[in-house]
């Protein structure tokens, strides 16, 4: 069961890869942009914890 799980979940994986790979700039910035989207409006704060990049300072600020 679980080695025709992890072979189902690979097939998606590539699949997704290759529809990537084919799509136009224009779907690639949509569909990022519906990403951040959806991300925001599900995750909340959350959301932005991979995207941001903050500086020292910033980051030393936070601890003191």
């Amino acid at each position: 069961m679980q080695k025709k799980l992890l072979g189902l979940i690979f097939a998606a994986a590539a699949y997704g890869v290759y529809r990537y790979t084919k799509m136009t700039p224009e779907q690639k910035a949509d569909l990022k942009k519906r990403g951040g989207d959806f991300l925001d409006k599900n995750m909340g704060s959350f959301g932005n914890l991979f995207g941001q990049k903050s500086t020292v300072s910033e980051t030393s600020n936070k601890f003191s």
